[in-house]
């Protein structure tokens, strides 16, 4: 006879695995309708608990963990001390994990989290959900995704709305007399390169730019695939006269080709970077930048885990993102006014 689980219970009551278990844990952080129906369904099925996995799951070990894409990355790196800190007043101490943009990695650093009994965990997930993420919901341990989601999984969530900056990029860009910008994107296995790419599209259409698919180069969110990017776009018979790139890293990657082709930015190129980290505001010069709080999103994904962890179901935030207009995007047609100047 096949064993009967709590996801069994879950999917016929029709709530999600965290409200099924809160139920059962008699967890008064649920509605009456839902203890119902999972009461209804444990009768249905005759559903047994597994008393010694769930007085394992009652120890606390005053943890959590963290999961990056790519500690490399100054975004996740300032994420990830954003994260130590709050975790820190909260009482716990934080396990870091570096995925570095790879599945396999992700997936044994999810394992050892798993296995060290840590309260919760903070995940950047890559692709579509692998069998380490997915056992994160068959073993009902606590987790937020942040940055990232992955399409199908009911997990609560803070990530980027990319669209409004994205928007105001291309049309500052547009306004400076470019028609041709190229797009240096990420990778399409996540949400945030998909996201990313779709709204630069949707943002280039409705401007009435032009829409060439050689103009836009798939990344990898790594340095060098932004250097791959610019050198592959500034091949094209007809090269882009601006470039946004897809995050801070790759566009890290951009500027060291730029400058060792010798092409000056903000003069003889536009460039604009996804994610603002604090020294782009420090180059020569400045780099423009689509700005998003990462430490926002820090606090907010440990606040979040917290819920969890108690029992709570918080609901997903959306941060949003704007432009910073810097020097990197001026031309002599458009001159940038002032070190940071934000678009509205």
């Amino acid at each position: 006879m096949v064993a009967i689980t709590i996801k069994d219970v879950a999917a016929l009551a029709g709530v999600s695995v965290a409200t099924a278990s809160r139920v059962l844990s008699g967890n008064p952080a649920t509605s009456p309708d839902s203890r119902a129906r999972v009461a209804a369904a444990v009768t249905e099925l005759d559903y047994r608990p597994n008393a010694q996995a769930r007085a394992l799951r009652s120890t606390r070990s005053d943890s959590i963990g963290l999961l990056v894409s790519d500690v490399r990355n100054p975004f996740f790196a300032d994420l990830a001390h954003t994260v130590e800190q709050a975790a820190l007043a909260a009482g716990y101490v934080t396990l870091l994990g570096n995925a570095n943009e790879r599945k396999e990695q992700q997936d044994r650093y999810l394992d050892t989290l798993i296995s060290r009994r840590v309260d919760g965990i903070i995940v950047a997930p890559l692709g579509e959900g692998s069998g380490s993420i997915r056992s994160l919901i068959t073993r009902e341990i606590p987790t937020v995704f942040v940055d990232r989601t992955v399409d199908g999984l009911d997990i609560p969530s803070v990530t980027t709305d990319s669209e409004a900056g994205i928007r105001q990029a291309v049309h500052h860009l547009a306004a400076a007399g470019h028609t041709r910008i190229g797009y240096i994107s990420g990778p399409q296995a996540t949400s945030t390169g998909r996201d990313r790419f779709a709204a630069f599209t949707r943002a280039i259409a409705a401007a009435g730019l032009s829409q060439d698919p050689e103009l836009v180069y798939f990344g990898d969110y790594q340095a060098a695939s932004g250097s791959a990017g610019v050198h592959a776009l500034l091949q094209l018979r007809e090269p882009p006269t601006a470039l946004l790139a897809a995050d801070s890293l790759m566009a890290v990657g951009a500027i060291a080709i730029l400058h060792k082709l010798g092409r000056r930015i903000g003069a003889d190129i536009a460039l604009i970077a996804f994610d603002d980290i604090e020294w782009f505001a420090l180059l020569n010069p400045a780099l423009s930048v689509i700005s998003h709080s990462v430490e926002e999103m820090g606090r907010i994904a440990v606040d979040m885990l917290l819920q969890v962890i108690d029992g709570g179901e918080p609901e997903s935030v959306v941060l949003p993102s704007e432009l910073i207009v810097r020097a990197s995007s001026s031309t002599p047609t458009s001159p940038a006014s002032g070190p940071s100047l934000r678009t509205n």
